[in-house]
């Protein structure tokens, strides 16, 4: 079990939630909470880590098992958490790199944003997306991150389903 604010890992995960420069360069996203977690394709997991009181909690114990996370202190884990009322567990995800071509390749309606500042708002464009039947989404540059935090949230698992990318 990590204890410890020192530890490399604990301080990866830090700067991974607040440095979207990081997150381009390990080529990965973080994803908070046990339904996502439970929705990430198990070939995109880079590592998944969650706090002692989730382990040990009988209605987790399936996605604990499958998941087998890297256990974290329940105060050092809500130290690391993006949330105010963290989850208990979080992935660290390898992105999926769509290009246009692919995305326009589906045949299906394509959703185009230009400059989209709001990251909350992002997410639920994916989201609604998927439930409408979209190929995918372009994005210019300028629009929100869609590995941001907030943005992942809101996505509610679709970031993981519906194909992406920025383009200039």
């Amino acid at each position: 079990m990590i204890t410890s604010a020192a530890n490399p890992q604990v301080k990866m995960l830090k700067q991974l939630f607040a440095k979207a420069k990081l997150r381009r360069e390990e080529d990965v996203f973080l994803t908070e909470g046990p339904r996502m977690a439970a929705e990430v394709p198990e070939e995109r997991i880079r590592s998944v880590y969650c706090s002692e009181s989730f382990s040990k909690d009988p209605e987790y114990r399936e996605i604990v098992e499958r998941l087998q996370p890297e256990v974290i202190a329940d105060s050092l884990f809500r130290s690391i958490s993006d949330t105010v009322a963290p989850q208990g567990i979080l992935a660290v995800v390898r992105r999926t790199p769509y290009s246009v071509e692919e995305i326009a390749a589906s045949g299906k309606p394509v959703v185009i944003l230009e400059s989209l500042q709001d990251p909350g708002n992002l997410g639920t464009i994916l989201r609604s997306g998927e439930g409408a039947g979209i190929g995918g989404v372009v994005m210019n540059r300028d629009t929100a991150d869609i590995y941001n935090p907030k943005t992942v949230r809101s996505t509610m698992g679709s970031v993981f389903r519906v194909p992406h990318c920025s383009v200039d």
